[in-house]
């Protein structure tokens, strides 16, 4: 590796970065269309209205039927293989749009891939196991769509949202914190097709059904769209429009959220945007002096604009963190507020306002931190199911923003936070594989077994504890090292990462990996993770994004920026090495 196709390659991809910065200042990046997206939003315009949803609907049915797989089935992103829960859905989608003659070859193939019908509840519940965030919408999905029986489908209590949220984490609630708009709704259809057997259940969900529809009313962002969310924002709408209720205000809302966020293709997308997390990825990537000053005062204007400055109205945050979005179906949550706090440093001069704004950041995650010591994604406490517990990756990324903060903050908190600090790093020993690795929790591999994505996790968890370890803490050295090891040792024969070694190789991974390695011991494992992307970026194959991207139960995404962003921060660290 020469230092002149160094110097070009990171030449290229900071300019590519910075390209890509909108006319506001700031980057918006592009989420991957999703079949499962598209097929919710058809199921839901249909449920409220096949007529008057027309135009939407044929758009959204012929994308799906363009972006069939091979095999006849559906994966989550055009670049994802088939799986059982998108392939019923687009299926539901035809179903419920009484389309299926339109697309027979379509339907056919479909019929095809998914197999025996019988079996299909089963083995759908067997996908997600005991939390129901993401089986029972897809059946109450095919129930909707007259695909499958409505008895088949798992009762959701929705009556338990009618209690106060301070018991909520409390009550193990069958579905994740942020699903419950998904439980409001979806149990009520349920209960409205298929009630309950029990005579004192049966009178409880009446009894609580008009409360459960304030609460649900309270909670939906001013635009319609739960947590940006069209999955969501879809199960919801479908469900109050199946049980009569379609011209409810958070149906109708619901309605223009999925109208407004159709894109001209005929798709729809997971999430509307990552704004605020695409952001900070890219204020901590570039290189040193890449910003203008006057660039680097509306990145931190704008940044400090999306702080949640009121307890929030979904989850009960308190005030302090940020979301992922800059729009109002966003929540506070443990990854963009380590990010916003650790790009408010790198943005020059910590002046009072910031600091202000930090050191309330900084409280909020330690507000955050679970018994264990690691750092949950919205709440503290509710650990009963997967996407809910703490996690290595989170509690890594709050690592990296407390020790950036931990002379920033007023005295009276560094006790405190040299605690947490403490705990946090106990965690994550306790988290470590037998094997050095660490699994996180919000990205996958859909490669790897189980559909991990150790890589990931243990790049994130190794870079921060090299950044804390350098306050002395020899405890997190000893981490560090085994996790670098562990990496090291997961190269592929061509010099780049994948999931785990003997996956194919990625540029988001690859530049992960280079970049925790940046500065160890393993020169040449570094240098050959190098070569190999400074070879893509010269190919231009580097921009190409692959699905590592994990949200919600199983459901993948690609990022546009995330090639940019992790290939422009790995380059950066391997450019004075050379």
């Amino acid at each position: 590796m020469t230092d002149e196709r160094l110097r070009a390659a990171l030449h290229t991809v900071t300019g590519a970065l910075m390209a890509d910065m909108g006319p506001q200042g700031f980057w918006t990046g592009e989420l991957s269309s999703s079949a499962l997206s598209t097929a919710t939003a058809v199921t839901a315009l249909a449920t409220v209205g096949r007529a008057a949803n027309a135009a939407l609907i044929a758009r959204g049915l012929r994308w799906i039927a363009e972006n069939q797989n091979v095999d006849g089935g559906w994966g989550d992103t055009t670049r994802s293989k088939s799986n059982i829960s998108t392939t019923a859905l687009c299926w539901a989608a035809f179903g419920a749009a009484r389309a299926d003659e339109d697309f027979y070859n379509t339907i056919e193939k479909a019929q095809r891939w998914l197999g025996e019908r019988a079996t299909l509840p089963q083995r759908i519940a067997a996908r997600y196991g005991k939390d129901r965030t993401f089986s029972a919408p897809i059946l109450m999905t095919l129930a909707l769509a007259g695909r499958i029986e409505w008895k088949l489908v798992p009762k959701l209590p929705f009556e338990l949202a009618a209690v106060s949220h301070r018991l909520w984490g409390l009550l193990r609630l069958p579905v994740v914190s942020y699903a419950l708009p998904a439980l409001i709704a979806i149990g009520q259809v349920i209960h409205h097709h298929a009630p309950t057997w029990n005579p004192l259940t049966r009178l409880l969900r009446a009894l609580t059904k008009k409360k459960t529809l304030r609460v649900l009313e309270a909670i939906q962002p001013v635009n319609g769209g739960f947590l940006e969310a069209t999955p969501l924002t879809s199960f919801v709408t479908m469900s109050l429009a199946a049980m009569g209720l379609r011209k409810h205000v958070v149906a109708r809302k619901g309605v223009e959220f999925l109208a407004a966020s159709q894109r001209t293709d005929g798709s729809w997308a997971i999430d509307t945007n990552l704004a605020t997390w695409t952001t900070t990825l890219a204020i901590k990537a570039l290189p040193p002096r890449t910003l203008s000053p006057e660039q680097r005062l509306t990145l931190r204007e704008w940044l400090l604009g999306q702080q949640w400055h009121a307890e929030h109205p979904y989850t009960h945050a308190a005030p302090g963190g940020w979301a992922w979005t800059d729009l109002p179906g966003g929540v506070p949550d443990a990854d963009d507020t380590p990010g916003a706090l650790l790009a408010l440093t790198r943005l020059g001069a910590v002046d009072e306002i910031t600091q202000v704004a930090g050191c309330t950041g900084v409280r909020w995650l330690l507000g955050l931190q679970n018994s264990d010591g690691g750092i949950p994604t919205f709440c503290r406490g509710w650990g009963a199911l997967p996407f809910d517990r703490s996690s290595p990756d989170l509690t890594a990324h709050t690592l990296r923003a407390w020790n950036a903060w931990r002379t920033l903050v007023a005295a009276d908190d560094r006790p405190r936070l040299a605690r947490a600090t403490a705990r946090a790093l106990a965690f994550l020993k306790k988290t470590q594989r037998a094997d050095g690795s660490w699994v996180p929790l919000w990205f996958g591999n859909e490669h790897a077994p189980d559909d991990e994505n150790p890589l990931y996790g243990t790049a994130m968890v190794v870079s921060a504890l090299r950044e804390v370890a350098e306050a002395d803490e020899r405890g997190a050295a000893a981490l560090a090292r085994r996790g670098a090891e562990w990496i090291a040792c997961a190269q592929n024969d061509d010099g780049g990462w994948g999931g785990v070694r003997g996956v194919v190789s990625s540029t988001e991974e690859t530049a992960l990996a280079v970049e925790a390695l940046a500065g160890t011991e393993h020169v040449g494992v570094f240098q050959r993770g190098v070569e190999w992307l400074v070879t893509r970026v010269e190919s231009g194959a580097w921009r190409d994004p692959s699905p590592i991207g994990f949200y919600f139960a199983k459901l993948w995404y690609h990022e546009k920026l995330y090639p940019l962003v992790w290939t422009t921060a790995a380059l950066a660290k391997a450019a004075p090495a050379t």
